[in-house]
């Protein structure tokens, strides 16, 4: 759920060799090989006739999922190996696929998807919104709309009454095959906020009725996609933000320039070679197709042999040329003064995202004027790694919203 760049940092010993023999041997980029663009089965798609068809935001199309029982759900959250032991679903859940515009790494306009997960209330009963933003994935098969089962988060997060969006991201669901803008501030914040828009427009139609109150949360990547559509909600003045109570992103890259710094610092420890190479104070002078080649050693390592989907890799050029004007200015999200409660979460002994990537986005945002508005709470676990606070987060994140939300 949370796989992220630096899980394979112990197989990094093999781009030593790599960067030199790549360019040699030549050979395709594996974060290239996808499959194409997988659309609808066509079953059970309601259409939409948009006022403006190519807009942002503007929906497409709503499938319905089908519903779960809250004895399912509860038998789910008792497994052992769920992440939200110990919640109480209270409700049945139906779910829903949403497809809508949004845009892509180059800007372009891309047909994307989601899942809203309904609790099953009374009729008129009103809930708070939830937009749970995922964390990294590599397989289409684990991207909310296409797995709305009972142990889905999304689907959990609803059953305790909340209306929960959940966005598949651009290059999961129904734009697969289009290249995932992994950690590019603007394509991820769109394909959020845009979510938000053609959600409100399904609930118009359908009648499934909010009460104004809306939160962001994620973890990982989804921590990053949360702060990025936090800030562009504000940016935009986006009528979505009227509702904004609060954000919870746990351990995200917001920094991005220093999360990858941090990262590169754990690998030069643990073998000075491999730092060295990679380092892009060194890479910069070796030239553009030395960069090339070491990005794709780097993408070889962080997508798994069985992943389906493609990473487009601005983020790593940008890095690798030691270019941290572009950086900073197409992927950190950390540099703002946020209006409404950002509750950060981290744990210390994370080598994922590391954890000086919330306290550098903590003193940010301190700097800029948020005050008590934003404040970091370590993970308690032991030790505190990235995949270890996940359900520690969840219980932190809902222990948040508890005396905030109304009407679950």
């Amino acid at each position: 759920m949370v796989r992220n760049f630096s899980s394979h940092c112990a197989r990094l010993t093999g781009v030593a060799i790599l960067v030199f023999s790549l360019a040699a041997c030549g050979g395709g980029d594996k974060a290239q090989d996808s499959s194409g663009n997988a659309g609808n089965d066509g079953g059970g798609n309601t259409p939409v006739q948009p006022s403006d068809p190519n807009s942002q935001g503007t929906l497409q199309a709503a499938t319905l999922l089908g519903t779960i029982a809250q004895a399912d759900i509860s038998a789910a959250v008792a497994d052992k190996e769920s992440l939200v032991q110990g919640l109480q679903p209270r409700y049945a859940v139906t779910s829903y696929r949403l497809e809508y515009l949004t845009i892509g790494a180059q800007g372009q306009a891309v047909r994307a998807s989601g899942l809203v997960s309904v609790p099953v209330k009374p009729a008129g009963a009103k809930s708070p919104l939830l937009s749970y933003q995922h964390g990294t994935i590599f397989r289409d098969a684990e991207t909310p709309s296409n797995n709305a089962v009972a142990s889905e988060v999304a689907v959990v997060m609803a059953s305790l009454g909340y209306i929960v969006l959940a966005p598949d991201y651009v290059g999961y669901g129904v734009s697969k095959g289009t290249p995932h803008p992994y950690l590019q501030s603007a394509p991820m914040a769109a394909s959020v906020v845009d979510f938000l828009t053609a959600a409100k427009t399904w609930r118009s139609q359908e009648g499934v009725v909010d009460n104004q109150q809306l939160f962001l949360t994620g973890y990982s990547e989804g921590g990053y996609a949360t702060m990025a559509a936090h800030r562009a909600l504000q940016m935009n003045n986006s009528v979505h933000l009227q509702q904004l109570r609060a954000a919870v992103p746990g351990a995200g890259p917001y920094n991005v320039q220093v999360t990858l710094d941090s990262l590169i610092n754990i690998v030069r420890k643990e073998n000075s070679l491999v730092g060295a190479l990679i380092n892009p104070g060194f890479l910069r002078y070796l030239g553009g197709s030395a960069q090339r080649e070491v990005r794709r050693a780097l993408l070889r390592e962080l997508l798994p042999d069985d992943a389906d989907t493609v990473i487009d890799p601005l983020f790593l050029d940008n890095f690798l040329a030691d270019n941290v004007a572009a950086t900073a200015r197409i992927s950190n999200v950390h540099d703002w003064r946020p209006q409404a409660p950002v509750y950060l979460y981290h744990g210390r002994d994370d080598r994922t995202v590391p954890y000086a990537s919330s306290t550098s986005t903590l003193a940010a945002m301190q700097a800029q004027g948020a005050g008590e508005l934003v404040s970091l709470t370590d993970c308690p676990a032991t030790p505190s790694s990235h995949i270890g606070c996940v359900a520690p987060f969840i219980g932190f994140m809902l222990g948040k919203l508890a005396p905030i939300a109304q009407d679950l």
